[in-house]
Order: structure tokens, then C-alpha cells, then sequence
């Protein structure tokens, strides 16, 4: 399970501010962290969000050797995909945040 930290979450926010699908993406895994970050010790702490956003992370975080490519490869199909373990995280632990539209 790969792991972004804050300031990759950030980055990404920055980077793909204007991507049509990878700004929802990045915006909603940033939404993900500010709650966990407010409801328990911390993203870095808690588990169980972060495999719910496994999905997530590896869509917005991508191939490590290609930072600067277009990233069409990712589609709003994969993105409302990866949102599903996310929605079922929070149902569960009775959590509300804004997922981003695609």
C-alpha cells in the first residue's frame, strides 16, 4: 500500500489543480486527510482511511518515474471507482466530508 504524506498531498492539490480529474482526485484524498486529521491521531496514525484511499492514492500519485506527463491515463470511471471504499470508510465510522466531483 503506498502512503502520500501531507506535503504530497498538497503537491498534487497544486499540481493538478486544473486536471479534470486528477484535481477532484487530489482535492478529495486532501478532504480524506483533513478529516482523519481531525477525528483521530492523525492520517499517519490511522489505517484504515488509508487503505480505503489506496485506490486513490495510486490513481493521483501515479508512476513515480513520470512526474511531469499529462496523466490522461486516468479517467472519471477510475476516479468514482476509487471513491467507493472511501464512502463505505466513512459510512463506517460515521464520518462526513465532500467528495469532489468527476
Amino acid at each position: 500500500m503506498r502512503y502520500m504524506n501531507d506535503y504530497e498531498i498538497t503537491e498534487a492539490v497544486h499540481r493538478y489543480a486544473d486536471h479534470p480529474t486528477l484535481g477532484p482526485a487530489a482535492r478529495t484524498l486532501r478532504n480524506l486527510k483533513d478529516v482523519v486529521d481531525a477525528n483521530s491521531d492523525g492520517w499517519a496514525y490511522w489505517v484504515k482511511p488509508r487503505r480505503a484511499a489506496a485506490r486513490l492514492v495510486e490513481l493521483v500519485a501515479g508512476d513515480p518515474r513520470d512526474r511531469f506527463g499529462d496523466r490522461d491515463d486516468v479517467t472519471a470511471e477510475h476516479v468514482r471507482k476509487a471513491y467507493t471504499p472511501i464512502k463505505a470508510f466513512l459510512t463506517r465510522n460515521n464520518l462526513t466530508m465532500e467528495l469532489e466531483a468527476v
